[in-house]
């Protein structure tokens, strides 16, 4: 056991011989505090990372990789590319949640966080079109389809090495911490391309100041690194494994036993994962075609994704006073009502009412269900197969409406000449779907997350 894992357990006598001292609820301060850094560290570089290439994809990816007659072909095939690693997400996901659940969530953590900055530092050496012909499309695509495995596989290592070392009646704002990473990294993403926008002229800015953002990154994922360096591994798994109770082939165990819990979780994804593309990499594009400035654009995202981080973390807190589901189910409802008035206000024209659209809808409505996710998802696994059973439900959700929503939304625009309705009626129905799902949830909040008798399709809304 490592120096980590050892202070991680050592909080006197007493403990030491109590089978119980494992529990998060016996962790002390200190070491639960570098847990949470490192998960919201780790989580805001590797997403950092992944969003910046949507953002990218959103602004240069078109006419440097994909050129074509058509700008708006262009522009999908970027996009395309964008969607494509939600494809393969899935695929980290099974791969790096095996690891996850039969060694360790922290050993797990370390490798998806190289990955993810070798691939995006790659990304910022790659030449263009004009210089090397088709490979630039197919580097750059592939480098793209690293990304995606390395985060189908941090996601959710990242979100229980905060979960795991929670108290029972704080899980929801922990599991929040995570979530809030996300968004660090979408904001210091559109910060870095923001600065990058306003320092070179724009022929500049498409020749290589566009790299800068993605050379950078090599610096947060050696900080990254250091951080998770020194965290323990999670009570949970140490418990599990000090009990040689670890899950032998994790997903199958979790496709023979959980796979509601697993149906549920894709469900309850579609809402989340669809209106965060839309607002947080349609709306760039849709932005910009509507007359607004580049910049304008790029600082409505982050302005609002500031906003969104310290509502997730209140968010969480009231969701350990009345439920996962009843906060997600309000979310969902006021983003199923909000999806027209958003473009409405898109569309007037105006660089004040663009950035409270985006504000309302991404800064307050999206935190609202999005602060929860991860809680409620890990609340609905055991241990030894909780990193397999989020990980899995996660990633294919992402991957059949998140990767494609920016796409979608473009080929509906172009498809409807231009109109925002059946935009906002594609959000409306993912709502629907979610909604659904999570009638089929178990809300756990205040219960033992280890809880000896796991959850069980009955258990998960179901009758007897």
């Amino acid at each position: 056991m490592s120096n980590a894992d050892t202070a991680a357990v050592s909080t006197g006598p007493a403990l030491a011989a109590d089978p119980s001292a494992t529990k998060a609820d016996l962790i002390d301060a200190s070491t639960r505090r570098k847990a949470l850094l490192g998960s919201a560290v780790g989580s805001a570089v590797e997403w950092y990372d992944y969003f910046l290439y949507g953002t990218m994809a959103g602004l240069v990816f078109g006419p440097l990789f994909f050129p074509a007659a058509d700008p708006v072909s262009g522009q999908m095939m970027a996009l395309a590319s964008f969607a494509l690693a939600f494809l393969i997400r899935p695929i980290g996901g099974i791969v790096f949640s095996h690891i996850g659940d039969r060694i360790g969530r922290k050993k797990t953590l370390v490798m998806t966080l190289s990955i993810m900055g070798l691939s995006t530092f790659g990304i910022g050496l790659m030449p263009t079109y004009d210089s090397i012909g088709i490979w630039a499309p197919v580097l750059l695509t592939l480098l793209r389809l690293l990304q995606g495995l390395a985060l189908g596989g941090e996601w959710g290592g990242g979100l229980l090495m905060a979960v795991e070392y929670s108290p029972k009646k704080r899980r929801g704002l922990y599991g929040a911490i995570p979530q809030t990473g996300a968004l660090f990294g979408l904001a210091l993403g559109n910060l870095t391309a923001s600065g990058a926008d306003a320092i070179f002229t724009n022929e500049q800015f498409m020749s290589y100041g566009w790299r800068v953002p993605f050379l950078l990154s090599v610096l947060l994922v050696g900080l990254g690194l250091w951080i998770r360096s020194a965290v323990a591994e999670t009570p949970s798994f140490k418990k599990i494994r000090l009990e040689n109770k670890t899950a032998r082939v994790p997903l199958i165990e979790t496709l023979k036993h959980h796979w509601p819990a697993v149906l549920v979780t894709i469900g309850a994804k579609f809402l989340e994962t669809s209106s965060f593309f839309i607002f947080a990499t349609f709306s760039l594009t849709y932005a910009i075609k509507l007359g607004f400035s580049r910049g304008v654009a790029l600082n409505a995202v982050l302005i609002a994704a500031l906003v969104a981080i310290p509502v997730m973390l209140v968010v969480g807190a009231i969701s350990d006073r009345i439920g996962r589901r009843k906060m997600y189910a309000a979310g969902a409802i006021c983003m199923m009502t909000y999806a027209i008035p958003f473009f409405w206000m898109m569309n007037q024209q105006s660089t004040t009412l663009l950035i409270l659209a985006v504000i309302i809808g991404f800064g307050i409505i999206w935190p609202m269900y999005g602060a929860v996710l991860g809680t409620l998802f890990a609340e609905s696994y055991p241990a030894d197969v909780r990193y397999t059973g989020v990980s899995l439900g996660y990633q294919i959700g992402a991957a059949i409406v998140g990767g494609p929503a920016p796409l979608i939304a473009t080929w509906l625009l172009k498809e409807y000449d231009d109109s925002y309705i059946p935009i906002a009626i594609f959000i409306m129905i993912c709502g629907v779907i979610s909604l659904i799902s999570i009638a089929f949830s178990r809300d756990r909040h205040g219960q033992e997350l280890d809880d000896p008798r796991p959850p069980t399709w009955n258990q998960c809304g179901t009758k007897s």
